[in-house]
This record gives structure tokens, sequence and C-alpha cells, in this order.
């Protein structure tokens, strides 16, 4: 079971955005920019979800 939710909103520059909230409140994390349509923030978000499921972690220092 899922500890977390994607939303899909508008900012307030009435661009979409995504993010993803853990049920605690928290923002894991988001779009990092706005979309001029839902579609497009969807599509965005569609594509994270299937394009880094196993992505690996590096540590800057």
């Amino acid at each position: 079971m899922s500890n977390a939710t994607f939303e899909l909103y508008r900012d307030e520059t009435d661009e979409w955005r995504w993010r993803l909230v853990h049920d605690n409140g928290n923002i894991i994390a988001d779009s990092g920019e706005g979309y001029a349509s839902k579609q497009k923030a969807e599509q965005g978000l569609r594509s994270v979800k299937q394009n880094a499921p196993d992505a690996g972690v590096e540590t800057l220092e």
C-alpha cells in the first residue's frame, strides 16, 4: 500500500503542477515547473511514474 498520493493543482500563476504528497502531509516531490494545461501536467506525472521507478541514488558532496 502506498503512503503517498500524486496531486494535480493550479498554482498562483494559473499554471498546472503536480506534487507527490506523503500521508503525513509532507511534499516528497514536485513538478519543478508549471504547465499550460492539465493534460501536459498529467503527462509529466505519468513520465516520472513510468521512467524512474527504479532510479538510483547519487550522493553529491
